[in-house]
């Protein structure tokens, strides 16, 4: 048997040529935008740096007052995860199935339902909507409703009361989640090989629900997968929602995220290797949980 040749990185080059030309811009912009940046706050977490003095190594200093001393943070990585608990799988399963739904109308109205469901997610004046809804007079529309309906007497402070700061949040979230991941999943569905239905009603499928498990979701695999990295990623990289609707500080940190803390310490207090450290531990957690739910969603699809 003769031993297979090892093929040289000249006669890749030269097979592949046009498409390794392609993909330079691309390659290009993440290494330096994304990859570059990256590697940079992982070794200024390891160091003090005001950005006006040379970074001094302080080792592992960063990461003990994060964990051991700062109770905020902890604050926000309880906030952050409960968030991201809630809002995560509930605005996936609404993307899905909004998609779902709007996949079966005509092409038109499918058209104008897409972009319905997707502007909230573009749009530079949603924060605007919710404050008014959840003004705290009696001009506000979550007030005037339950003060005409005689469940109140008075006002409800919304954003001064701890305990409705946290709902409010992840109501807002849900509302402009529908976004990137809504259009993947039309698209996917669209790319599903019509045929596939047809030889599934000769198997044996019998219904719409048998459709979508059996047929959909296995032919959706990229669809899916990328849907939950970026809905990960949203859940967990919440900071202009708390901002714009609950201030900064929020009441009793109530509102507070990690991306908050990270904003707090990297673009008011300029203390960058501290906030370099709490971008490291938000950026492991992304890939951690990521990890975790791509290996479920590849069971569940397989």
């Amino acid at each position: 048997m003769k031993k297979k040749k090892k093929t040289t990185f000249r006669e890749v080059w030269k097979k592949h040529r046009q498409k390794y030309i392609l993909m330079l811009p691309f390659i290009v912009l993440f290494v330096v935008f994304t990859l570059v940046p990256v590697l940079v706050s992982i070794v200024l977490s390891f160091t003090s740096f005001n950005l006006i003095e040379m970074p001094k190594f302080v080792g592992l200093r960063n990461y003990i007052n994060l964990l051991a001393f700062d109770s905020v943070f902890l604050i926000a990585v309880k906030n952050t995860l409960l968030f991201a608990i809630v809002t995560g799988p509930v605005s996936y399963l609404l993307c899905f199935g909004l998609a779902w739904l709007i996949n079966e109308l005509p092409p038109k109205v499918r058209a104008v339902m897409t972009l319905v469901f997707y502007a909230p997610s573009i749009s530079g004046g949603a924060y605007m909507i919710w404050k008014l809804i959840f003004s705290s007079d009696s001009y506000g529309y979550a007030n005037a409703l339950l003060m005409n309906l005689g469940i109140i007497q008075e006002p409800i402070l919304w954003f001064a009361n701890k305990d409705y700061i946290m709902p409010i949040l992840i109501v807002v979230q849900l509302w402009l989640s529908i976004g990137v991941s809504f259009l993947a999943f039309i698209a996917g569905l669209q790319n599903v090989d019509r045929s596939l239905y047809e030889a599934g009603q000769m198997d044996g499928v019998k219904n719409r629900w048998q459709e979508l498990w059996y047929i959909t979701l296995p032919q959706m695999k990229p669809q899916l997968m990328f849907g939950a990295v970026m809905q990960i990623t949203q859940s967990l990289s919440v900071s202009s929602i708390s901002i714009d609707l609950v201030g900064f500080p929020s009441v009793d940190y109530a509102g507070h995220t990690i991306l908050t803390h990270l904003h707090d310490y990297g673009n008011l207090r300029y203390e960058m290797g501290y906030a370099c450290a709490i971008a490291t531990i938000l950026f492991f957690m992304m890939i951690f949980i990521n990890i975790i739910i791509q290996k479920l969603l590849r069971k569940v699809a397989s």
